[in-house]
């Protein structure tokens, strides 16, 4: 029986494939064994199938430089489109055959990646549980009984499963994070407009990335090199100057404690100690700042008419079709449309946040802040129970990240936990990408 790793990383596949151990199709029956094992987890709306990848496999050319990602398995969050498959955003009656794919996954296919299947999430990617959808609740990775965290939920557990090597996700307020954490990845977060979000259904359009799970650092620093770049038809998108790698002057950690919550609190905040202790190792420059300011600006996101941005995308199709959202999706969409969400508001509320983007890019000039990815946890029975408080405290350290025009890697604070996972966000200005 042919040896596989309980996680697919580039690594172990490029080398494989280089020392001729596997094929291309031999992946696909580990791929196919693997879902089937885990298909009560609700990771897909659209099941990897050898069809699906066979599509792909079949055109790849003989093994070449010229496809850096030759052979390599990824999941596609069912947001964004893929040629010939339906987008749903976890909602049947919205569904629809895109006749292209994205843009990002385009330009993976075009390097030699092939796509395993389209994964679950909370709802119109509104959410940060993994629990907001028809297609069942995304089990964690590690514990049935604990949230998987959105709203990229089938994306995460499908790379920490061992079914793809990575995965792409979106992001509006910590859904490319949140879930990294939960099931101890690395999550990373492009700065708004270096990854093109054609293809993508906006959740807000202004703030919305496409993101990359995988297992390794070095595996998402890979598919960045691959993902990114200039899309003329993507008016979000941006041209980021490469410049290169190098060390931050400064690492700002909070002051004050941060919340930590949920029935296993404890064990997450011990779990923030051991990474700060470490960080403070690291050689770089440690300071404290208030997070009070960042807290604030993310306020913004739902407490503000900035809301109204997800209303203005969807309104038509949630008016018309109430009885098939979602009814705390809905209540959230519909949020967006209230009286006092007027213009007036939301232009106050932009101004706030210009000025809070004027000062986190003079705090992190040449720095980089560090957070808990979220401060704790749930069960998907209470997250059931109290859905929108659970899943405004997931988003605690999250949500001010893309109204402040930050990029982010959420990486884990111990590579081989199972166990309660916790993870830390490290956060840069945009073009520290």
């Amino acid at each position: 029986m042919k040896f596989f790793p309980k996680k697919l990383s580039l690594k172990w596949i490029n080398q494989a494939y280089d020392n001729n151990e596997l094929t291309p199709y031999e992946l696909v029956d580990e791929i196919l064994k693997r879902a089937e094992e885990n298909k009560d987890k609700n990771i897909w709306i659209v099941a990897p199938s050898r069809e699906l990848m066979e599509k792909y496999i079949s055109k790849l050319p003989p093994r070449s430089e010229d496809k850096p990602l030759w052979g390599i398995p990824f999941a596609i969050k069912d947001n964004i489109d893929l040629e010939g498959v339906p987008t749903t955003a976890a909602c049947p009656e919205y569904s629809y055959m895109p006749k292209k794919s994205a843009f990002v996954v385009q330009k993976l296919i075009d390097a030699g990646a092939f796509p395993v299947g389209k994964t679950n999430l909370d709802q119109f990617a509104t959410g940060l549980v993994g629990t907001r959808s028809p297609y069942g609740e995304v089990h964690n990775a590690y514990d049935d009984k604990m949230i998987s965290g959105g709203s990229s939920s089938g994306s995460a557990v499908s790379v920490a499963l061992g079914m793809a090597a990575f995965s792409l996700g979106t992001d509006t307020a910590g859904s490319g994070r949140v879930p990294a954490m939960l099931n101890t990845l690395v999550g990373f977060k492009p700065s708004l407009g270096a990854w093109s979000t054609s293809g993508v259904v906006p959740a807000c359009a202004s703030l919305d990335c496409v993101t990359v799970f995988a297992n390794s650092l070095e595996d998402t620093e890979t598919v960045n090199q691959y993902a990114k770049g200039y899309d003329a038809e993507c008016v979000w998108s941006k041209e980021y100057e490469d410049k290169g790698k190098k060390l931050p002057e400064k690492i700002y950690l909070p002051l004050e404690e941060p919340t930590f919550f949920g029935d296993n609190a404890e064990v997450h905040r011990a779990k923030w100690y051991s990474a700060t202790e470490r960080i403070k190792k690291l050689g770089v420059k440690v300071e404290y700042i208030d997070y009070k300011m960042f807290y604030d600006a993310a306020l913004i996101l739902y407490d503000g008419a900035y809301v109204a941005e997800r209303w203005a995308d969807l309104k038509e199709f949630v008016s018309e079709n109430e009885d098939k959202v979602f009814p705390v999706t809905k209540k959230i969409l519909q949020s967006g449309g209230t009286e006092e969400k007027t213009a007036a508001r939301l232009f106050e509320d932009l101004h706030m946040l210009q000025y809070y983007r004027h000062k986190a890019k003079e705090i992190l000039k040449n720095a980089v802040m560090v957070m808990p990815t979220a401060g704790g946890t749930f069960t998907r029975e209470q997250v059931r129970e109290d859905p929108v408080k659970t899943n405004s405290l997931m988003g605690l350290y999250t949500n001010h990240c893309n109204l402040l025009d930050l990029m982010a890697v959420a990486v884990p604070e111990n590579t081989q936990d199972k166990n309660l996972p916790f993870g830390i966000t490290i956060f840069g200005l945009a073009d520290s990408i």
